[in-house]
Order: C-alpha cells, then structure tokens, then sequence
C-alpha cells in the first residue's frame, strides 16, 4: 500500500534561498520545454479547410519530445541562461538533476493529456504556463531510506539530506509508520512557508479490494448531500450531521483585505504584503474545511458501517451560470443570477467533491468502500410509500396523518439513496409529464424505512 505524509519543513536561510532558486529554474524550464511544443505546432500545421494553390512549407524541425528536450540540460549546465525580458541569469548547474528531469517528465504528462483528452474524447484546455503561483513544487523522484535521519531529541524532529543542500529539518507531528520505506520526496512551498511530502510504501499491508463487500441493509448506509440552514449531510440512521461553512465565516475578513490590496499600485511592497495576508487567510479557509471533512469523515467510519452510498453530483452543472434573458429590444431582463450566485457560493463552500474523495479514503483504510449512485426521484418520493410528496423544493417536511410522522426531506433522500445502491428502489417512468411507479418492491424495506425516520423525529438531548 502507498501513501504519503506530510511534514513542515524549516530550512535555514541559506537553504531557503537555495530552494527559492530551484524553483524559478525549474519554472523557466517548464515554461521554455511547453513553448517549444507550442511553437513547433504552430509552425508544422496547415488548415484543414483552405489552401493555397501554391503551398511553401518550411523545412520540418525535429518535434520536441521528453527525450530531446532532456538532452538539452547539459548545454544549459555549461554556461549562465540569460532570460531575454528580465536580463536574469539562471545557474542550471546548482539545481540536482534529477530535480530537473522530472519537470521535462512533468511537461511530457501535460501535454499528453492536452492531446489525448479525456474518456470522452473531449480536449480540455491548453496546458499553461506556470507563474510564481502555480509551481510551487520540487520533486525529488529517485529518495530512499538513507535520506532520512531521526533525532533523539523528543523524537520529534526529523531530518532529510536533499542533495546539494543537506540536511534540513522536518516537525514530525506523527509519527513515520514502521516498515514503511521511503520511495519519493517532494518539497512544496505554500503561503506559510515549505512542506516535505513523503511517499511511503508498505508491502506488508494487502491492497483494499472494495468487490469483496456485498453490501446488505445492516452494513450500508446512505448520504444526501444538504445545503438547508446548518446540516451538511443527512444519513439513513436518521441523522443530521452539522456544516463548517469555512468560507461563509471568513468572508468579511477575506474581503477586507483584499479590497486594500487591490487598491494598491501593482508591484508595490505594500500590495505584496497584503496578497501574502490574503493568501494567509485563504489557507486557513482550506485547512478548516479539509479538517472538518476529515473528522466528518471518521465519524461516519466510526459507525462500523461497510459500504456509503452517496448521490452522484454533478457539481459543474450545480454551479453554472443561469442563461441570459433578452427581450425584443436586445435589453437584458433579470434572470436571477444574483440570488444563483449565493447559492453557487454554498456549493463550492461545502466542497462535496472532495469530502466523498476524503471519505473514500478513511473508508479504504477501514476496509469500506464508497459508491456512489444516480439520484433521480430519490429527493421526491416517500421512502416508506410509493407516493410523491416532495414535488415543490421549498417544501422541507411532510407529516403523514396514519403514522403521526414528521418526515424530513433530507434523511427521507438518504434513506431513499440506500435503496438504490441496494436496488431496491421502484422503476420510475414519466407518463404525460408525470413520473409513474411501474414495479416496486417498497414494502420489503418500509419498516426500515419508517424506524429511521421516527428515531430522526425523536427530540435531541441537550447538556
């Protein structure tokens, strides 16, 4: 099994600058290897849909690939590199270079990817050229165990021999696992300094199998995601787990500071220190609502249950823009995408992608699994009855006069969730317009259903 930790890292002053100097050769060679490709594309395509009676084509250059691009480097070592805007000199010949190679391997995987597309055959977009912002990491590819060197003191420190620089020492908020050894190391610097990720590998640990779990009523639960008042998810025990809302909570402050700093004149120091402060508070926006996911996460692990089923999210059509409206004139009406963007808002606040990714992960090393299923009609019909109750979104709860039930709608769209991912949920068809029962099996699973909903209508204990 891999997986990697992450430590705080605190070089000297020297070590600082060192790997501050890494980085801007590094970043010029990323974006010196990507203009090549696109320059040799540009000069060696023609239109598909004109040409010239007389075509001239230029004399055909080698295309740059990961192998020429790489035996470029020992040119580069001989002698300084001039940046021709800037007037600066880079030293390749200070930077490891493995280091080096493994950004020609990093531009090799991106502009594949830019070729290839994705499973659906669609092209994203170009890959970009990095700024200070978006390279911020130095990966050593070729580390081992002999890099690595514990102190006695508290055992809490821990320090790592980088080529070229030394040794420079690591906090070790947790301890290494043991039997662990080491196969990668990358340095990454963020807005409060730089981190060591290390990836380990333990053979002793089997690989997690989810097919293994046959999933029943007793070991499944399901999840509905909730953007409603407080909650952020309601589970099928009946339950409603309370939300974060990092952003929501920082947002005052966020816009303060970044008001200021957009009022100052670009490439000041005063801009700067205030884009470090803004950067500071977007950091901790992040590491709020990666560690509540995480203790939310646990805490769903913690029930024993094997397999979550979660609703398939499509979380780029949640957060697109409404349409524009035109009238005749060509003026612009409302289209109420004020009170859209709030929402859209909550939605990338919450972060329901990542929190399903984080729980596949606490899952997997609880020997779980998480599935995720499609969700249509399960926010809309009764999960004890075949009748559809939630038809307007407004309405939040239903009481039903026979069970003396208030039935709310989220822990009602969970319940109805674990029904699909154990296919136990009727086959809906739309008739005239109207979504129609065909087939249910919705008796066999109406006492389950109905015991969660009562133990969510039980009223909560305060201390």
């Amino acid at each position: 099994m891999k997986y990697t930790y992450q430590y705080r890292l605190y070089p000297e002053t020297q070590q600082a600058l060192t790997l501050n100097g890494w980085l801007r050769v590094c970043r010029y060679w990323y974006n010196r290897m990507l203009g090549e490709r696109f320059e040799w594309w540009e000069q060696n395509r023609c239109p598909v849909n004109v040409c010239p009676l007389i075509c001239q084509l230029p004399v055909l250059k080698e295309q740059p690939n990961f192998y020429n691009q790489k035996k470029q480097l020992p040119l580069l070592k001989k002698d300084l590199v001039k940046i021709a805007w800037s007037g600066e000199l880079l030293d390749f010949s200070q930077v490891y270079s493995a280091v080096l190679q493994d950004v020609c391997i990093r531009v090799k995987n991106a502009f594949n990817r830019f070729l290839a597309g994705d499973q659906n055959g669609k092209r994203s977009g170009k890959p970009r050229f990095k700024n200070a912002a978006r390279y911020r990491t130095l990966n050593f590819p070729n580390a081992d165990n002999s890099w690595l060197k514990f102190c006695t003191v508290n055992g809490r420190w821990l320090f790592v021999q980088l080529p070229k620089i030394g040794w420079v020492k690591l906090r070790t908020h947790r301890p290494l696992p043991d039997g662990a050894n080491l196969k990668q190391l990358s340095m990454t610097k963020k807005a409060d300094g730089w981190y060591c990720n290390l990836s380990l590998e333990d053979k002793s640990i089997p690989d997690f199998n989810p097919d293994d779990i046959t999933p029943t009523w007793d070991n499944s639960i399901g999840l509905d995601a909730v953007l409603d008042r407080d909650f952020y998810l309601a589970t099928s025990d009946g339950k409603k787990l309370p939300s974060l809302k990092p952003l929501r909570k920082n947002q005052d402050k966020l816009t303060t500071v970044s008001q200021r700093k957009n009022k100052r004149k670009k490439g000041s120091k005063a801009r700067r220190r205030l884009a470090k402060r803004e950067a500071r508070i977007h950091q901790k926006i992040a590491r709020s609502r990666k560690e509540f996911q995480y203790k939310t996460a646990h805490q769903l692990v913690d029930t024993g249950k094997k397999v979550f089923f979660h609703e398939k999210l499509n979380l780029k059509g949640l957060t697109r823009r409404n349409a524009p409206k035109l009238d005749e004139d060509g003026t612009f009406l409302p289209n109420g995408q004020s009170s859209k963007s709030g929402l859209n808002k909550s939605w990338l606040d919450a972060a329901f992608g990542q929190f399903f990714k984080v729980l596949g992960q606490v899952a997997a090393k609880a020997n779980a699994s998480v599935v995720e299923v499609k969700p249509n009609y399960t926010s809309q019909l009764l999960s004890y009855r075949d009748e559809f109750v939630f038809t307007d979104r407004n309405k939040r709860e239903y009481f039903d006069e026979k069970f003396k039930l208030c039935v709310d709608r989220d822990v009602n769209a969970s319940i109805n969730i674990k029904r699909v991912g154990l296919d136990v949920f009727p086959t809906i068809k739309r008739r005239k317009g109207n979504p129609v029962v065909v087939e249910s099996t919705t008796n066999s699973t109406s006492k389950e259903a109905l015991t969660a909903l009562f133990e969510h209508q039980k009223p909560t204990l305060k201390a």
